[in-house]
Order: structure tokens, then C-alpha cells, then sequence
């Protein structure tokens, strides 16, 4: 049995990005960057209009009042207008191509239109609302770096880069696998010794919130030889298997045992953490397994504790993101703490948290109201309310 800490060590060295894919942009929000986003043009192409106004030469605005004939209009996304000659003007609108030769666009409020053309009567300001070509950026500038992930402000920028697909890490491919006679699909538990399966589905939300995909998963009872088959099957398909239940010693008990065929190797078995010291890590080729105790509470505060730096890390997030502990104050006294690092289930008080009543590894009512994990090294003393802690987000 290892230490919290050392267990966190060797989930962090295994969470290393997977190989990176092409996604479409429309599919890439959240993900991370596996190469920069590039600027194959520039933005704008050619001289645009900032304002609707009309487009002229300083030169021919001198001498004020000025009258200039107006030979067209430039509307966005309607080419480039010819060059603009002496004594005349341009109507040009927001976005628009301005006309080779213009040095600045008038802003329709100080211009008044006749019917021969349009009167100038104010010296123009020190703007000239024209966006320059490249102003915004220019081939080959580097829109969005590598090893970030994109949000909305970002896919703009790759957008804007006329880029139909991006190159980002791919996200890990998850396989759940739960295992016991007793357990049946929600629905459908109708006899007294036979329960909801109630982690399957808290677990694939859980994959996908940690940006994983669920690639598939089984509920299989107490039988070595189908386990070991649908180990095989989880295997093939995934990049980490999940495996609830079936960690301790009883002869039923073959979480470790179906995976025999694949060489696994364990990165550590049981670890000093109260909920979930069944929580084991291992690797069967390039498939890392993650087995969670079957008590709903246990499974999912080491899923929170280890599966979502895993999935983070895989995904090409720094695994740390998963481990943001904030301090908060207490709302209500804790007692001394025990021999193993404990994780309370809590809920908001308040300013504070306040550790829920029933800290029982298969509460499952509790486990619904729960909002955070307080962490409580070993033999932790006494904590007053208003002591500060370290907490968790579930």
C-alpha cells in the first residue's frame, strides 16, 4: 500500500497527451491544440473600410467646402473597386474593399449627398478609418499556439485563418466494465438481491466531463471466463478500462485476475485513502487500467482523485487542472483525523463547507448532496469552524 502522494506521482507520469487527429472545426471546441493554428493569408486581404462613409484623397479635400462626384459603390465581399480618380469619391460600407488610391474613408454623418455627388464641409480627423492589408495578421503568423485549448475566442482566430480542420490531441477512449452477479441495468432490479447498476451511468458522464469518450461498457456477472473475454474486448477498444468493483480477495472477486492474458502490470494496488484503499492502477500493454472499489461513494471520490487527472493528462490538459484544491473555511467542527488520508464528502455553508453527516463508502443519498472533498491528511488534528481546508470540487 502506498501513500496518497506517491500514488498521485505515478498517476501524473502516466498521464501523458495521446497522438494527435484532424477534427473538423466545428467539433473542436474544448480540445487541445496539437500544433499552432497558421495563417495561410492575410487578414484583411486588401484595404477595408472601418465605417460606412466614402472613401476619398486627402488631396482633393484641401480647399473645403469641396463637392466630389461619386463614381460607385464597395460593398463587402464585392471585389476591389478601381483606383479612385482626382475629384471623385468612393461610397463605400464596413468591411468593404477601399478603392486603390483613397487615403482615408469620410464617415457618412459628416458628409452630406447631393445630386450630383457628396459635400464636404469639415477638415477630416486625425482618423482614417481604413484597415490596412495584413493589419491584422499576416501569412505564416502563429493565430493560437500549440498545447492550448480551444474556446470560442480561439476558433475565431482558426476560423479566421480559413482552416476547415485543426489538429488537436486525441481524447482518451474509455471502456467501463462493471462486474458482479447482484448488479442489473437501473429499471429493471426487480428482485430483492439484485441491485441498480448506479455507476455505470455516473461513470460515463464522469469520462465525458473529463474529456474522454466512452468507447463501451459491460456489466458482466461473477464468471472468470466471460470477464476475461469482454477484458479482451475492452482491451482492443480502449485506451484505459475501468473496472468497478471485484478488488478485494474473495474468491469471486477477478478484477485484476481477467486481465491475466494481457500482462498486466500493476502500478500500484491499494493506497493509503479512506474512501476507496481497493483503488489499483496498472498498465496491459499500452491500456492503462484503472480499478474502483463497487461502493458508488468510494468509486466515484477515486475517480475524482484519479481517473480525472488520468483522462485530463491523456487529453493533453495538465493533469494538475484536475487537482485544483482551494482552502475554505470550515463551517462546522471536524474531529481528528484517522490513520489514513481521508477525503470527506462535503457541502456548501454559508461562506463555507460543512462535511455532510453520513460519510458511509455506500451512501449513495449522501453522495447526491455532496458538492466537495475535503482532504484530511493522516492523524489531522481537531479543526474548529472557521479552520481553513483544503477542498475539492466533486
Amino acid at each position: 500500500m502506498i501513500s496518497f502522494d506517491e500514488s498521485l506521482r505515478q498517476v501524473a507520469e502516466l498521464a501523458k497527451p495521446l497522438p494527435a487527429e484532424m477534427v473538423p472545426l466545428a467539433e473542436a471546441d474544448g480540445r487541445v491544440l496539437a500544433a499552432p493554428v497558421v495563417a495561410g493569408r492575410n487578414a484583411p486581404a486588401f484595404a477595408v473600410s472601418a465605417m460606412d462613409g466614402y472613401a476619398v484623397r486627402d488631396e482633393d479635400l484641401r480647399n473645403l467646402p469641396a463637392t466630389l462626384r461619386v463614381t460607385g459603390k464597395s460593398f463587402a465581399g464585392g471585389g476591389v473597386p478601381d483606383a479612385i480618380l482626382p475629384g471623385t469619391c468612393v461610397r463605400v460600407f464596413t468591411g468593404a474593399a477601399v478603392p486603390p488610391g483613397a487615403d482615408r474613408v469620410i464617415i457618412q454623418e459628416d458628409v452630406t449627398a447631393t445630386n450630383d455627388g457628396a459635400q464636404f464641409d469639415h477638415p477630416p480627423g486625425s482618423s482614417r478609418h481604413i484597415r490596412a492589408a495584413g493589419s491584422d495578421f499576416a501569412i505564416g503568423d502563429v493565430l493560437v499556439p500549440a498545447d492550448v485549448p480551444l474556446n470560442p475566442q480561439r476558433l475565431v482566430a482558426a476560423a479566421a485563418a480559413d482552416l476547415a480542420d485543426v489538429a488537436v490531441i486525441r481524447q482518451p477512449r474509455v471502456f467501463i466494465l462493471a462486474n458482479g452477479d447482484e448488479l442489473r441495468a437501473p429499471g429493471s432490479a426487480g428482485a430483492a438481491d439484485q441491485i441498480p447498476d448506479s455507476l455505470t451511468t455516473a461513470l460515463t458522464a464522469f469520462v465525458r466531463r473529463w474529456h474522454g469518450n466512452v468507447a463501451g461498457h459491460s456489466v458482466c456477472p461473477d464468471d472468470l471466463s466471460r470477464l476475461q473475454r469482454t477484458a479482451s474486448e475492452a482491451v482492443s477498444q480502449a485506451d484505459v478500462v475501468v473496472v468497478t468493483g471485484g478488488a478485494s480477495v474473495g474468491e469471486r472477486d477477478f478484477a485484476k485476475t481477467m486481465f491475466a492474458d494481457h500482462d498486466l502490470h500493476l502500478v500500484f494496488a491499494k493506497v493509503a485513502i479512506r474512501p476507496g484503499k481497493p483503488v489499483w492502477l496498472g498498465r496491459a500493454g499500452s491500456t492503462l487500467i484503472v480499478g474502483l472499489p463497487g461502493n458508488p461513494t468510494s468509486a466515484l471520490v477515486t475517480a475524482r482523485l484519479y481517473l480525472a487527472p488520468l483522462l485530463a493528462g491523456l487529453a493533453g490538459f495538465d493533469p494538475a487542472t484536475a487537482w485544483a484544491w482551494q482552502t475554505r473555511p470550515l463551517a462546522a467542527p471536524l474531529e481528528t483525523g484517522g490513520e489514513r488520508h481521508t477525503f470527506l464528502r462535503a457541502k456548501s455553508s454559508g461562506d463555507g463547507v460543512e462535511a455532510l453527516r453520513d460519510q458511509d463508502s455506500g451512501a449513495q443519498k449522501a453522495l447526491a448532496a455532496a458538492e466537495y472533498l475535503i482532504s484530511r491528511p493522516p492523524s489531522a488534528a481537531r479543526a474548529e469552524t472557521g479552520s481553513l481546508v483544503d477542498t475539492l470540487l466533486i
